[in-house]
């Protein structure tokens, strides 16, 4: 795929600054390329200062090597010869003397160090041997020279107990090593620029593949803001941050297809079986209007019979209506909490005792065992009312019904012709109704409300031929428990 140019890679519009005006690429690409040039700068620095400790170190130890030891006779013979104008070359590295007085020779060679109080102090300190004062320090020549200086602290010997306080100073000129580390920090300036211009080159590099799943990511949301169809999915790879996003989209985008067509299916399906009650109701209403405008008034019978058709049609359409608006609505409103803990053996006694009503020939057998669970009262209700009701359909006068509450699953038995096992995969379908139960009362959508219903429950429902038969079992299961005080969430059905 190619380079896109999705959100993630168009500036925001209108103000920000130059670095929110930037794209998400170019950003990461510049804060990694940051990062890396701040790290190579630090190891460049800290190794130049390491180098320049490494040769101030070797030259002060060369320095202190090129004083000791001395021999007395040695050190006698160089104070003899300080004089003002004596020069003098004793083989040491440009040896200069200074006493405790501050006197300091050679006075006319341009090689000799220029003293310092320190280096005075230390010539009167009369220490010799391993314990004498010393130090280095940088200084200059009487020439100018930046030189790294040696003091140490050599009193001279004079026989009968007495020396003479006095210090030798010994040094290196400073040029060559200011020359090694000035060709080292070009050395590493230069290797400094290459890395970082390869750094940044790899870090546009490196961002261009690593947001590459958010490219895909983008033109995918582009195309379904484009068209306005959801379903539109990219290619996942890995398990990383990114990788989980795609996922998610995916399963959204998804989710939103498919709850699309389930909304343009539940239309057309609502618009195909609310025509047929409206014609309907249309045809007996213009005739009744016709006969009155006519001033031929129908029949008394005949207008009585057509006013409780009207009744029944719009007593059908009113169901179909309010089924409709059931299947319609979210499974929990929106900012609603959780469902409180019910008890669901008292929502099926309320439901029996409708049923009864519907059916006042059936004889009803119940068995209810106390189950507590997190439902939607109402819809709930409404649920096993529609379980009820089919069986109360289906069933034969004077009939049996069976229904048994235990561990959270409800069983409704009746002994009715039973479902033919090609429509046992469709019972739970909007608006599908079997061959046999066309011509009976209903909208098709009872069923699929249970479904519904359950389902938002976090239950299972399910509807079977019955054993031995004939008739049907539906069989609902609940997650819950035995009382009001639900510790977990029971596996539905546990122990039924």
């Amino acid at each position: 795929m190619g380079m896109i140019m999705g959100p993630e890679e168009q500036p925001p519009p209108g103000g920000g600054g130059w670095y929110a005006r930037m794209s998400l690429r170019r950003r990461l690409a510049l804060l990694t390329a940051v990062a890396v040039s701040l790290a190579v700068l630090l190891c460049a620095t800290a190794s130049w200062f390491f180098a320049r400790d490494q040769m101030m170190s070797q030259v002060n130890q060369t320095l202190k090597q090129s004083v000791g030891p001395i021999s007395d006779d040695t050190m006698r013979h160089l104070a003899a010869l300080c004089t003002d104008a004596t020069p003098y070359d004793t083989g040491l590295a440009v040896p200069t003397v200074v006493f405790a007085n501050g006197r300091a020779c050679p006075p006319d060679d341009r090689r000799a160090v220029l003293v310092t109080p320190a280096d005075v102090r230390i010539a009167a300190s009369r220490t010799a041997g391993p314990g004498a004062q010393s130090g280095f320090r940088a200084g200059r020549t009487k020439g100018g020279t930046p030189v790294e200086v040696y003091v140490v602290s050599v009193p001279v010997p004079l026989g009968h107990g007495a020396e003479l306080p006095m210090a030798l100073l010994v040094s290196q000129p400073f040029d060559p090593v200011q020359d090694a580390l000035d060709r080292l920090a070009l050395l590493l300036a230069g290797l400094s620029v290459l890395v970082i211009a390869g750094s940044t080159a790899g870090a546009f590099w490196v961002a261009h593949g690593a947001l590459r799943p958010v490219a895909r990511l983008t033109e995918a949301v582009e195309e379904i803001a484009r068209t306005q169809k959801p379903g539109t999915t990219v290619a996942v790879v890995g398990t990383d941050a990114i990788a989980r996003l795609g996922r998610s989209f995916n399963a959204m985008s998804t989710a939103l297809a498919s709850s699309r067509e389930r909304q343009s299916q539940l239309i057309a399906d609502a618009g195909h079986e609310l025509r047929t009650p409206l014609t309907a109701l249309r045809t007996n209403v213009d005739l009744l209007v016709r006969s009155e405008e006519s001033g031929r008034p129908l029949p008394e019978q005949t207008r009585s019979k057509l006013l409780r058709t009207l009744k029944a049609q719009m007593a059908e359409l009113s169901t179909l209506i309010g089924d409709l608006l059931e299947l319609s609505r979210p499974a929990r409103a929106e900012g609603a909490g959780a469902p409180q803990v019910t008890a669901l053996h008292d929502i099926v006694s309320r439901a029996l005792d409708r049923a009864r009503l519907r059916g006042p020939g059936l004889d009803f057998t119940v068995e209810l065992s106390p189950w507590y669970a997190r439902v939607d009262v109402h819809a709930m209700e409404r649920a096993v009312i529609n379980l009820l009701d089919n069986a109360v359909k289906f069933s034969p006068p004077g009939g049996a019904v069976e229904v048994r509450l235990r561990a959270g699953t409800l069983t409704v038995r009746d002994h009715g012709p039973g479902i033919p096992a090609e429509d046992l995969p469709h019972v739970f379908e909007r608006f599908w109704r079997s061959p046999a139960a066309r011509q009976l009362p209903g909208s098709g959508l009872g069923l699929a409300i249970v479904a519904q219903t359950v389902h938002d429950a976090g239950g299972r429902v399910s509807l079977a031929a019955a054993e031995p038969g004939p008739g049907s079992t539906a069989v609902l299961s609940l997650p819950g428990g035995p009382t009001s005080v639900l510790q977990g969430q029971q596996q539905p059905g546990a122990g039924g």
